[in-house]
C-alpha cells in the first residue's frame, strides 16, 4: 500500500510518499510560498537527484495537483499513476478533547476540526486546506488525520487542568493539551526497544527540542504530563517563543508599551526566546557558535535555555517518582552536543553519567550518550513523525477493510 503523508501550513505543504510493504520513502518534498507567483516546489525521489521548480501556485488545491503531477512524471516520477496512492494521512495539530487517537476523515471529523479553529488558529485552518485540496484532486481516496494532541489525552485531570475558575474549562475547554505527541510517542517506543525493556516498565522524559520545543513525562507508555499547554507557547524557552513567564507580564507590558493583544501575542510567539535574549538568532547552531566565540548574550541565551530544559526534566522525574531514561530528539536535541552535555552534566544527582565521546559523535543513528553503568540512560533518538502518520493511516485502512 502506498500512502501519501501531508503536513499543510498556511503557505506551505510538506509531503512524503511511503511504500508500506517495507515502510520505505519513495519520494518526499515540499511546496513553499503558496499564494505567490514564485512558489517553490522541491522534490526528492528516492535514488535520484533533487528537482526544484519555481512556478505560480496560488492555493493548496493547485499545490496538491502539482505534487501528484511530479510523482507520476515520466522522467523523475516514482508512480505510473496517482491511482497507485491508496490513502492520504494528514498531520493536524489540535484535536482537543475529541480525539485520543488517529481517525479516518468523515464529515463529523471535519466539523470537529473546524470547531477547534479557535484553539489552533495558525494550524488547524491550514490543515483543513490540505484536506480539502486532497478531496478536490482525489475525491474517492480515504484520508486519515493524526493529531499532535492525541498522545497527551492520557494525562490525569490534576496535570491538565489549570488553577483558574472551573467555568473556563467547562465553557471553553481551557486546559493543557500538549503538542508534538506523535514525536513523543515514537521516540518512547524506540527508547524501549533500544533499552531492551517493555515500554510499560519504563519512566521516560522525552525532549522534543527544535525551534519549537516540549518535554513529556511518559510513564508505562502513557503521557502523564507535558510542557506545552493550551497552546504551544507554554513550557520551555524556544527559538522565538518565551515559554513559561509570569502571566502578569502580559497586562503590565501592554499598559507600559501601549501594546494591543495582537502585538503582545506576536511578541511572545515570534520575538522572544533565544532570539530575544541573544539579539542574534533563534537558531541554536548560531547561538552555540557565537557563545564559543565569546558573545555574552549568546552565552546567556544558551544558559537560560539549558537551565529551563533541565528544570523540566527534574520536575518530571519527581512527578513520576523516578526516571529510567532521558530522550533527546528533533533538530536541536539530535544535533546539539553542547546542549546535551550541559543538561546531562547538571543532572548528575539523578545518576546521569555522560559519555563524552558518544555524545560528541556525529551520527544519525539511535545511540546512548551515557556510560553503560549510568543509573539513568540518556539517549539520542531521531524522530520520524511522518512514519507514524503513515503507520496510523495504514492501520486505519486495514481495520476498515477488515470490518465485516
Amino acid at each position: 500500500m502506498n500512502i501519501l503523508v501531508i503536513n499543510a501550513g498556511s503557505s506551505s505543504l510538506k509531503f512524503q510518499l511511503y511504500d508500506m510493504t517495507d515502510e520505505s520513502v519513495l519520494a518526499k518534498g515540499k511546496v513553499e510560498r503558496i499564494g505567490m507567483e514564485s512558489a517553490i516546489l522541491s522534490y526528492e525521489p528516492a535514488g535520484k537527484p533533487e528537482v526544484r521548480e519555481v512556478r505560480e501556485i496560488l492555493e493548496h488545491t493547485t499545490a496538491i495537483r502539482k505534487v501528484l503531477d511530479i510523482l507520476v512524471h515520466k522522467e523523475f516520477g516514482v508512480l505510473k499513476s496517482a491511482s497507485e496512492i491508496q490513502a492520504v494521512g494528514h498531520r493536524v495539530v489540535h484535536g482537543g478533547e475529541s480525539f485520543s487517537s488517529s481517525v479516518l476523515i468523515g464529515d463529523e471529523v471535519k466539523r470537529e476540526i473546524r470547531r477547534l479553529f479557535d484553539l489552533a488558529p495558525l494550524h488547524n485552518p491550514a490543515h483543513m486546506l490540505g484536506i480539502q485540496a486532497v478531496e478536490a484532486n482525489m475525491p474517492d481516496i480515504p484520508q486519515a488525520v493524526v493529531f499532535d494532541t492525541a498522545f497527551h489525552q492520557t494525562m490525569p485531570p490534576f496535570a491538565y487542568l489549570y488553577p483558574i475558575p472551573m467555568v473556563l474549562y467547562k465553557k471553553h475547554k481551557i486546559r493543557r493539551y500538549g503538542f508534538h505527541g506523535t514525536s513523543h510517542a515514537y521516540v518512547s517506543e524506540r527508547a524501549a526497544a533500544f533499552l531492551g525493556k517493555p515500554l510499560k516498565e519504563l519512566k521516560l522524559v522525552t525532549c522534543h527540542i527544535g525551534n519549537g520545543a516540549s518535554c513529556a513525562a511518559v510513564m508505562e507508555g502513557r503521557s502523564v504530563d507535558t510542557s506545552m499547554g493550551l497552546t504551544p507557547l507554554e513550557g520551555l524557552m524556544m527559538g522565538t517563543r518565551s515559554g513559561d513567564i509570569d502571566p502578569a507580564i502580559v497586562p503590565f507590558a501592554m499598559s507600559k508599551e501601549d501594546l494591543t493583544l495582537a502585538e503582545v501575542n506576536s511578541m511572545l510567539n515570534k520575538h522572544s526566546g533565544l532570539l530575544a535574549i541573544s539579539g542574534l538568532s533563534s537558531d541554536m547552531r548560531e547561538i552555540t557558535e557565537a557563545r564559543e566565540a565569546g558573545d555574552r548574550n549568546a552565552a546567556l541565551a544558551f544558559d537560560m535555555y539549558e537551565y529551563r530544559l533541565r528544570k523540566f526534566i527534574g520536575s518530571y522525574a519527581a512527578a513520576m517518582n523516578g526516571i529510567d531514561a532521558i530522550v533527546f530528539t528533533a533538530g536541536v536535541g539530535e544535533n546539539s552536543a553542547a546542549l546535551r552535555a550541559a543538561v546531562c552534566r547538571n543532572l548528575s544527582f539523578l545518576g546521569v553519567k555522560l559519555d563524552d565521546a558518544a555524545n560528541e559523535a556525529r551520527s544519525s543513528e539511535e545511540r546512548a550518550i551515557t556510560t553503560p553503568d549510568s543509573p539513568v540512560a540518556s539517549l539520542v533518538i531521531p524522530t520520524n513523525e511522518e512514519l507514524v502518520i503513515a503507520r496510523d493511516t495504514h492501520q486505519l485502512i486495514l481495520n476498515r477493510d477488515h470490518v465485516v
